[in-house]
């Protein structure tokens, strides 16, 4: 029987070690586990190791193991193979594996910011607990385990939201027959209530007052902000949208059809979007050249090469006040209910909202669709905007735009 120092010793070749067990030592001082044995009447051999990673007395245990499989009529070779395909196999199921997987099918429809937070969402709070496990195997405790720690975060949004993302990715593993079925839907009622956080926004009459505001930032800040924020306004595109726009994406500027084209990229959508400018965002665009100098860029911030930071625009409206009352993004909501309220047809403003669209065939195709329509209600709601910020009331302004609207097309008043 072999020893430590007899093993650390050994010569190239083959030292046996008793019961088929023996070192193979290679020229070069590798030295390597093998165990002999006849099954079916051929003769096999099993790798049982690396020494020293694996002991003398560790292998020992391995050859006993195997050879008890060989006293109970198994063969160890195929065993050990049939052990990896089922180690893969419960790899290639895990939680991880199957939500990557269902990751990678949609992150070509999100921005790269909805991916990364995906993502990164799934990496801190899911995976850590379930990654591991075999998707089929996890059910309704184990999930509620996971959301009830991130509940003790106090995170009791992110804990719901999570819940949502892991109920996702469990019918993508129904649907490609990885489980049975979404153990998330049992989980109803068992998380603290929350309260959705939505993007705040003003109401259509507290419009007028935060034009004035917005006006009279350039006391407190600087004015290519100030413009920023009307021509947001004026617009209604995502911030982002908005904060990555380039002197080149604008079109006809000298012709009585003025446009913004949005590329495919940069929007949610993931497809390319129109937006008519107002005779009062041509202005706003006017004074935005003179400052930007040389930059590509519409706004540029310090560094010419780049655009503002996202949070530019929101930490402005903090500044005047707005915090908690109103976002970038609320002036969305706002020209919504207002356009809506005036009398312009939903489909046209969904269109000018940009909001994604269901069929995927029309999707490729809409992108300039009702836009002589939309350029109408574009500089009408350019012109209430000016209205407001002068003190206007707002519901005299809307049913104004909502009769003008009437040679158009619209709907009229309600």
């Amino acid at each position: 029987m072999l020893t430590d120092r007899a093993i650390r010793n050994a010569q190239p070749g083959k030292h046996a070690d008793g019961f088929g067990m023996y070192i193979e030592v290679t020229p070069d001082g590798a030295r390597y586990w093998r165990l002999k044995y006849r099954f079916g009447g051929k003769e096999r051999r099993l790798s049982l190791g690396v020494y020293p990673a694996v002991t003398l007395a560790q292998a020992r245990k391995r050859r006993d193991a195997a050879r008890e499989l060989l006293a109970d009529g198994v063969d160890p070779s195929a065993r050990r193979k049939a052990d990896k395909r089922d180690a893969e196999r419960r790899a290639a199921n895990s939680f991880e594996a199957v939500a990557r997987e269902w990751f990678d099918k949609q992150a070509h429809g999100w921005t790269a910011k909805h991916a990364d937070d995906v993502l990164r969402r799934l990496e801190g709070n899911l995976f850590p607990d379930l990654g591991g496990l075999p998707v089929a195997g996890i059910g309704a405790p184990e999930l509620l385990a996971v959301a009830r720690t991130i509940e003790s975060r106090g995170a009791h949004d992110l804990a719901h939201r999570m819940v949502g993302v892991a109920g996702q990715v469990f019918r993508y593993a129904v649907a490609t027959g990885r489980c049975e079925r979404d153990p998330s839907r049992d989980l109803r009622g068992a998380l603290k209530p929350h309260r959705a956080r939505g993007q705040h926004a003003v109401a259509p009459d507290e419009l007028p007052a935060l034009l004035r505001a917005i006006d009279g930032y350039a006391a407190i800040g600087d004015q290519q902000t100030a413009l920023a924020l009307r021509l947001l306004c004026l617009t209604f595109v995502r911030t982002s949208e908005l904060i990555g726009a380039q002197w080149d994406e604008l079109r006809g500027l000298d012709s009585d059809a003025p446009t913004w084209e949005v590329p495919a990229e940069r929007m949610k959508t993931k497809a390319a979007h129109v937006v008519p400018l107002s005779r009062q965002a041509l202005a706003l665009l006017g004074q935005l050249r003179m400052m930007a100098g040389v930059s590509r860029y519409v706004l540029p911030g310090r560094n010419p090469d780049k655009p503002i930071s996202n949070n530019t625009l929101l930490f402005a409206l903090y500044r005047l006040g707005y915090k908690g009352k109103m976002t970038g993004h609320g002036f969305r909501a706002v020209a919504s209910s207002a356009l809506n309220e005036a009398g312009f047809r939903p489909d046209v403003i969904e269109r000018q909202l940009a909001h994604k669209e269901p069929n995927k065939v029309r999707a490729a195709y809409n992108r300039t669709e009702y836009l002589p329509e939309r350029r109408t209600m574009m500089q009408q709601w350019a012109d209430m905007v000016d209205a407001y910020a002068r003190g206007a009331n707002v519901v005299p302004i809307l049913r104004l735009g909502g009769s003008r609207h009437m040679a158009n097309g619209g709907r009229g008043n309600q």
